[in-house]
């Protein structure tokens, strides 16, 4: 059951990174091409930030905490 689990938040932890990846690209291409709609990059710039949170939130969910 919890390999299922494991293999379920990996598969979601790879799909997040793309995502996020994508977004990368879509607003540096923006930022490059001078483009003046700084709202449109704003948006994608939180959605990104929302997108980070979610990969960190997954990759807590596969590495136990480990108490020193």
């Amino acid at each position: 059951m919890q390999r299922q689990n494991d293999r379920e938040l990996r598969e979601e932890l790879v799909k997040l990174r793309s995502e996020h990846r994508l977004l990368d690209d879509e607003i540096l291409a923006l930022e490059i091409a001078g483009a003046s709609d700084q709202l449109t990059i704003r948006r994608l710039k939180k959605r990104k930030l929302s997108l980070k949170d979610q990969i960190t939130k997954v990759e807590d969910q596969l590495l136990p905490d480990i108490i020193a």
